[in-house]
């Protein structure tokens, strides 16, 4: 009778946190290394282009520069626009292996879509500016008195950082900008301009159930986009209560654990503009001084514990 072979287990990896993300030298991903170094916590960066996925019925694996990820505590994306697509397929994979993710592959989806996240946040009642979709089969006249008049903002549904942000001052001017973008494919949205609010909001980077840090971010001389990528600059603010409530209940409705909430600062309170499922933190940090990086860590490190406690059970 011929022996049996007995199977040798693999050991069993250490855990670790993953920070999905293209490079390590970005400043945000090199932030949380140190956070997560300061604190004790082994990572590794994971680059979504360089991972393979590989499925078969019960169990499915993934795998970065041929070799296999084993161990994942929790999964961090910093998923730049350019590769959402990829990048969800890779969240998606660790989701489905049983990896608790910051932020889930579903949350970063809608938060992605503008008009996806604003249905949402409006349909919880979570107050935003007044939108309509400026899709064929609407007057021009009609869709600017729906957002309040003019001057009007317009937005493509899949611009980040301002890019794809025009203000309108005449219905000519949106008829225009609508005509030509809906005949290079775009859907765009038309939105109400808050004119207290011209040429600055309010940066709220929400961790969990809380804002752990805000500014007060305004454009530069002659431009009504605040970004800071675009020449804006950042002050430290205490955020009024009002503010940080609208911010936390907008990053829960669309089910970001860690977010970028932007919202203008109107005559009757805060209206959420959008979210960012991979907010950049660097001029906050600097014009707060606050440890952003090791509050996101902190809380990764909390969900970690969480999913291992729950495994235990």
């Amino acid at each position: 009778m011929p022996k049996r072979v007995k199977k040798i287990a693999r050991p069993r990896a250490r855990p670790f946190l993953a920070i999905l993300s293209r490079k390590k030298s970005l400043y945000s991903t090199r932030r949380l290394l140190e956070a997560a170094k300061a604190r004790g916590f082994r990572t590794r960066v994971i680059d979504v282009l360089r991972c393979n996925l590989a499925l078969e019925a019960g169990n499915l694996r993934l795998f970065h520069k041929g070799k296999e990820v084993r161990g994942v505590a929790v999964a961090l994306p910093r998923i730049g626009a350019s590769v959402t697509q990829v990048g969800l397929s890779v969240v998606r994979q660790l989701e489905a292996m049983g990896v608790p993710v910051l932020n889930g592959a579903s949350a970063i989806a809608r938060s992605r879509d503008k008009l996806a996240a604003l249905q949402q946040l409006a349909a919880a009642g979570v107050p935003i500016p007044r939108t309509v979709l400026a899709r064929a089969g609407g007057e021009v006249r009609e869709l600017v008195a729906q957002v309040g008049g003019l001057p009007a903002i317009l937005k493509v549904i899949q611009g980040t950082q301002g890019v794809g942000v025009m203000i309108a001052h005449s219905e000519a001017e949106v008829e225009s900008i609508v005509g030509t973008l809906r005949d290079l494919g775009q859907e765009l949205l038309l939105q109400e301009f808050v004119a207290e609010s011209r040429g600055r909001d309010i940066r709220a980077l929400v961790v969990g159930d809380r804002v752990v840090g805000a500014m007060r971010r305004e454009a530069r001389r002659g431009e009504f986009r605040s970004n800071l990528h675009r020449g804006g600059f950042g002050t430290a603010l205490q955020l009024p209560g009002e503010y940080a409530e609208a911010a936390v209940r907008a990053a829960g409705v669309l089910g970001l654990s860690v977010a970028g909430v932007d919202l203008l600062e109107a005559r009757d309170g805060p209206k959420v503009m959008e979210l960012n499922s991979s907010p950049g933190f660097e001029w906050l940090e600097s014009a707060t001084g606050l440890d952003i990086a090791g509050e996101i860590v902190g809380f990764a490190a909390e969900v970690a514990e969480g999913a291992r406690r729950a495994m235990a059970l």
